[in-house]
């Protein structure tokens, strides 16, 4: 990562000035497996705070241990409703169960697999789109130039540091990203650190 961030800070400016201010942070990886998959889905379309709320319910339901289609499929729709999670995504994380389950959905085998194939097969999957496949590209196969750039935390990082008038979009990103090559996931990472209060602490 430290080869990244030195590529970055030479190639682009307004970058060096971010990861100047945020210091040295290492991206906090996750397991790429079925566990993952469900908590990113958990997270659309929340904030943070009450996306952690509701998997941290999630979690104990189902054990507190390390979610699995058989832990997930043991508890009701009903009472994964009552945990906070909406109909729509209490679907989606029940057929991914199940397709786990069935060994359809291989998660191992995307190890080896190029990005653009990782997204197309996770997309394949209800509830997953572009969004949730490139989360998992990042924190879960820790893959190097991924460019979440329909990310809002991202697009208004983007709109923040480069002083734009407007909110940039994912077209616009793309473009201003090209300079990031081959490291865009470590700049997104320091366009999500920028966002934080105390980004130096």
């Amino acid at each position: 990562m430290r080869k990244a961030i030195v590529a970055l800070k030479e190639s682009d400016p307004v970058m060096a000035g971010l990861i100047e201010r945020a210091g040295y942070r290492q991206i906090r990886y996750l397991e790429p497996g079925f566990e993952t998959l469900v908590k990113s889905i958990v997270w659309q379309q929340l904030s943070g705070k009450a996306a952690a709320t509701i998997y941290g319910r999630f979690k104990a339901a189902a054990g507190d241990g390390k979610l699995t289609p058989e832990s997930v499929l043991a508890l009701t729709p009903a009472r994964m409703r009552a945990l906070g999670l909406s109909r729509q995504k209490i679907a989606y994380i029940r057929d991914i169960a199940r397709r786990t389950r069935s060994g359809e959905a291989d998660f191992n085998a995307l190890r080896r697999v190029p990005d653009d194939e990782v997204i197309e097969v996770l997309t394949r999957l209800k509830g997953v789109g572009v969004w949730t496949a490139h989360m998992f590209l990042i924190f879960a196969l820790r893959r190097k130039d991924v460019m979440p750039s329909g990310d809002l935390g991202v697009r208004a990082a983007v709109k923040k540091a480069y002083g734009l008038d407007q909110m940039p979009t994912p077209a616009e990103v793309e473009q201003i990203g090209e300079k990031w090559r081959p490291y865009r996931t470590i700049a997104s990472w320091y366009l999500w650190l920028s966002l934080e209060p105390n980004p130096n602490l």
